[in-house]
């Protein structure tokens, strides 16, 4: 399967990465600027901001392979707020969606949605198992944030991804949930 990106959907996807990144290093360093902050902020943008890149092209590449067409498109202005948000030690990221259009069906929307999720746990999972080389802080950070990613996502409350889970399929909804929470409890 051919996985088909616009110069668009290159230019928000990497928007969105750095800014997800730069509003988790925010958080976390607060305005300080120095060597300990660069380090800080490739950490995030390899845990975190893969974490939000992967969940989006994981929805992309099902949505594509029951032959929709789907993109990425960043929210400048959810973007903005979760930036001034951030220097109060805050993160609520909400940096864009992948839409897509074309003849799906619903259990087809809904495993497009719990793609993300999925892809997340995934992560979770496999930063959780970095824990234990070299790599472990920064891979404990990593399989944390992955793990809430997961689970706040499958929240059903709006434009979120379990909204539309629960609505396709409660029993893929409630494991993929429970699941998600088991890692943030226990990771």
């Amino acid at each position: 399967m051919h996985i088909r990106f616009s110069k668009v959907e290159v230019i928000d996807l990497l928007k969105a990465w750095f800014a997800v990144s730069l509003a988790f290093t925010i958080a976390s360093a607060g305005l300080q600027f120095n060597m300990g902050v660069v380090v800080l902020f490739g950490i995030i943008a390899f845990s975190a901001g893969i974490g939000f890149v992967l969940h989006e092209l994981a929805h992309k590449v099902v949505a594509q392979h029951y032959g929709a067409w789907a993109e990425f498109r960043a929210d400048n202005k959810m973007l903005l707020i979760m930036l001034v948000i951030s220097f109060f030690g805050l993160i609520f990221a909400a940096p864009g969606a992948v839409f897509h259009s074309g003849n799906t069906t619903f259990q087809q929307r809904g495993k497009i949605s719990v793609a993300g999720p999925w892809m997340n746990i995934l992560l979770a999972l496999i930063f959780w198992g970095l824990t234990f080389t070299a790599l472990g802080p920064a891979a404990m950070y990593g399989a944390k944030i992955n793990a809430w990613l997961a689970l706040f996502n499958m929240l059903p409350f709006g434009p979120l991804d379990g909204t539309k889970v629960l609505a396709w399929n409660p029993v893929v909804w409630g494991v993929t949930g429970a699941i998600a929470a088991a890692l943030v409890f226990f990771i």
